[in-house]
C-alpha cells in the first residue's frame, strides 16, 4: 500500500481541518493530512547505535534518510499481535521521519471550533504529548506534538528550527513593546520564546492557541490602559493550525481590528506550502516562515517593528 502526495496539494479551507486517523494498539490518534507526505507497509530498517528505544532504525526512501519512531514505545502502548504495522511519512523543519502505527483507519475532516485542548496543555506541562483533542462518533483522539516526539528522539541534535545566532539590532530599537506568541505545540511555544528573550525581547505574552490569545487582546479593550498596551504590540507570531482558531482566522480579526489592523502579524508553521501561503497573503500576513527558519522569522520581526516606528514618527 503507498499513498503519495495525500497532504501539500488538498485544498481545504483553513478553518476546516483533515485529519489522518490512525491507532496506536487501540488508542485513536490523528496529524494534519497536510504534515504527511505517504503511507507504506513497514520495511526492514536499519539499525542505529545507541539511538533511543524508541527509534527503530533508518531507511532509504525516494533519496532520503527517514527515521522510523515507534510511537508504540513513545506512547507506552502494547504493540498488537499482527503482522505488519504501516509507517506515516512524514517531513519536520527539513528532517524525513516515519512513524509505526498500527494502522490507518482514514481521512476525518472538521472544524478548528471541534478541537480541544488537552488537560496537559491546560495546565502547561512541559511533558505533554498532545497539543488537541478532538471527539468524532463518540470516539476520542488525540493529536500530538509530532514535532516535540522528533525532536525527543533526537536529543535536539537533528531537528532544526533555524537556530538564532546573531541578529543585528538597529540603534534606539525598542525592546518595550509587547510580542504575542501563539502556537499549540508547548515544545515550540516554548523554543520560540526563548529565543525572542535571547535576542533581547522580554515583554513576551505567549498562548496556546489562537481563541486564547484574542480572548486576551480583546480583554485589553476594557479600561484605558488595555487599550494604550493594544497600541504597543510589535508583532504578533502564530502558527496556523491550532485547536479553538486557527492562525488564519486570528488573522483575519486583526486586520479588522481598528487599532491592530498595522500590527505586524508573522505566520510560523509547518504547513507554508503554496495553498496555505496563498491563504496567508489573502488574509494580511506580513511574512510566513516554515519551522526551520526560526532565525529569518524573529529578524523579520526586528524589520517589521523598526519599519512601523519609522513610519510612526
Amino acid at each position: 500500500m503507498n499513498i503519495d502526495g495525500i497532504g501539500a496539494e488538498n485544498e481545504v479551507d483553513t478553518n476546516d481541518l483533515e485529519l489522518l486517523e490512525f491507532s496506536v494498539g487501540d488508542e485513536h490518534f490523528g496529524i494534519n493530512i497536510a504534515k504527511v507526505s505517504e503511507i507504506i507497509i513497514h520495511c526492514e530498517v536499519t539499525h542505529v547505535p545507541n539511538a533511543p528505544s524508541a527509534v527503530e532504525g533508518v531507511f532509504m526512501h525516494r533519496n532520503k534518510l527517514v527515521t522510523v519512531i515507534d510511537l508504540h514505545k513513545v506512547l507506552d502502548i502494547p504493540r498488537p499481535d499482527i503482522e505488519r504495522t504501516l509507517l506515516v511519512v512524514c517531513d519536520f523543519a527539513q528532517v524525513s521521519v516515519a512513524f509505526d502505527v498500527s494502522n490507518v483507519n482514514g481521512i476525518q475532516r472538521l472544524k478548528w471550533t471541534q478541537v480541544e485542548m488537552p488537560p496537559s496543555v491546560s495546565g502547561k506541562s512541559d511533558d505533554g504529548l498532545a497539543t488537541g483533542i478532538a471527539k468524532i462518533d463518540e470516539k476520542i483522539m488525540m493529536i500530538l506534538d509530532f514535532e516535540k516526539i522528533v525532536c525527543d528522539m533526537n536529543s535536539g541534535q537533528e531537528f532544526e528550527l533555524g537556530t538564532v545566532g546573531e541578529i543585528a539590532i538597529p540603534p534606539n530599537f525598542d525592546f518595550e513593546r509587547k510580542i504575542i506568541v501563539i502556537d499549540d505545540s508547548i515544545f515550540l511555544n516554548k523554543v520560540i520564546v526563548t529565543e525572542l528573550r535571547k535576542c533581547g525581547f522580554d515583554n513576551i505574552s505567549s498562548f496556546y492557541n489562537g481563541k486564547e490569545a484574542w480572548n486576551y487582546i480583546s480583554s485589553l479593550k476594557d479600561d484605558d490602559e488595555g487599550v494604550e498596551t493594544l497600541g504597543t504590540i510589535g508583532a504578533i507570531i502564530t502558527d496556523i493550525e491550532m485547536p479553538l482558531m486557527d492562525g488564519h482566522t486570528l488573522l483575519r480579526l486583526i486586520r479588522n481590528d481598528k487599532v491592530l489592523a498595522k500590527t505586524p502579524v508573522i505566520m510560523f508553521s509547518s504547513l507554508i506550502h503554496d495553498n496555505v501561503r496563498q491563504k496567508g497573503d489573502e488574509e494580511g500576513a506580513d511574512a510566513q516562515f516554515s519551522r526551520c527558519q526560526l532565525h529569518a522569522c524573529i529578524k523579520k520581526i526586528v524589520d517589521l517593528m523598526s519599519e512601523n516606528k519609522t513610519s510612526d514618527k
